[in-house]
């Protein structure tokens, strides 16, 4: 992972719960509209399931004080 993206990451890990839905939506809307023709359904739907998991994962994680 580089630098930019860890630190895109640490910056989206500080949002609010609200803040990071309404950023992990805009990120799949800017990937959709940057993609060379539209995205399959199922691609954007498989990313959002892992973004999600991800972000219940660190939730997790940090109601349990475990680092994240």
């Amino acid at each position: 992972m580089t630098t930019v993206v860890r630190e895109l990451l640490e910056s989206f890990h500080a949002l609010s719960q609200s803040e990071k839905y309404e950023a992990a939506v805009e990120v799949l809307r800017y990937m959709q509209q940057e993609a060379q023709g539209p995205l399959p359904d199922e691609a954007l739907v498989e990313a959002a399931d892992e973004l999600f998991r991800e972000l219940d994962a660190r939730e997790a994680a940090d109601a349990h004080g475990e680092p994240g």
